[in-house]
């Protein structure tokens, strides 16, 4: 919306930036540079996606699903893979599990805590070959695109990691292990 931004910011111990901005008081200023468009998404221009994300990754995949959900004429079905260190960590769980109950046949949400509490559902440890073959399409499905995006490591493990904001460098991780082509994945 013109004039307004929303900003969801996780407060890092010390962390820089969240830091910073959770010591502002109302009425202080703060600039911002963009938007600066990464993927240009248009409806239905794959069939189906993947979300892959870790911790604070999870806010260009959040826009991403945003976007094509706002939007009655996109029928792109979408799967995310979500990784944190604890349940407390999971970022906009809420906004995903509508997301879920609103769009069952288009919208599955997949969560990985390294340290589940007693009667965790989901996954634990980090997202793995194994996952990610489940419940993922077939790499030869040719209108399939996944999308990372989280820590280094995340990246390393998941798709080899970005050399810079216009370079992807090579696919590499569980990604291409499981048969994906570069121009399957795109790397935030």
């Amino acid at each position: 919306t013109k004039s307004y931004i929303d900003l969801l910011v996780k407060k890092y111990p010390n962390g820089p930036m969240s830091e910073h901005l959770h010591s502002m008081n109302p009425g202080q200023r703060l600039d911002f540079k963009g938007p600066i468009p990464k993927y240009p998404w248009e409806a239905n221009k794959h069939e189906h996606i993947a979300l892959i994300a870790g911790g604070t990754g999870i806010t260009p995949m959040y826009q991403l699903a945003r976007a094509i959900f706002k939007n009655p004429e996109d029928k792109t079905k979408v799967t995310l893979v979500y990784g944190n260190l604890t349940e407390q960590d999971i970022l906009l769980k809420k906004e995903f599990e509508e997301l879920e109950n609103t769009y069952p046949q288009r919208f599955r949400a997949f969560y990985v805590l390294d340290h589940p509490p007693e009667g965790w559902q989901h996954g634990s440890g980090y997202i793995t070959k194994d996952l990610l073959k489940t419940v993922l399409p077939e790499p030869k499905e040719t209108n399939f695109k996944a999308f990372v995006c989280g820590p280094a490591p995340m990246y390393k493990a998941i798709s080899g990691v970005k050399k810079s904001p216009s370079d992807q460098g090579e696919l590499g991780g569980i990604l291409k292990e499981l048969g994906y082509s570069k121009e399957q994945v795109y790397k935030f």
